[in-house]
């Protein structure tokens, strides 16, 4: 599947959970919010800086999407939709289309 550019395709969950691994894509200025720099931190320490194929966050789906609610709501994200009288529709259109089930 292809990515569309200023997003990133990652990889999040614990392969022991019912729900597995599954494959999301977030906008790439994710990464620097502090919340997803920890867990940047955290899956250097489990896979190293060297593992092969997608971004793989080392935490349970539940989390991460917690996680990415938690950046998505903050008020002071620089959102190109921010003051549009439709965002929060936009919003919802995002946050699904952010959603990806693994096959």
């Amino acid at each position: 599947m292809k990515v569309k550019k200023g997003w990133l395709a990652i990889q999040v969950g614990l392969e022991e959970e019912d729900g597995g691994i599954q494959r999301f894509v977030i906008p790439i200025s994710y990464l620097y919010h502090p919340l997803l720099q920890k867990l940047l931190d955290k899956a250097h320490d489990v896979y190293g800086y060297h593992a092969v194929g997608p971004l793989k966050l080392p935490c349970s789906v539940d989390d991460f999407l917690h996680i990415r609610w938690q950046i998505e709501k903050e008020p002071n994200r620089s959102h190109h939709h921010h003051h549009h009288p439709h965002y929060h529709h936009h919003h919802q259109y995002l946050a699904s289309a952010l959603s990806f089930r693994s096959c």
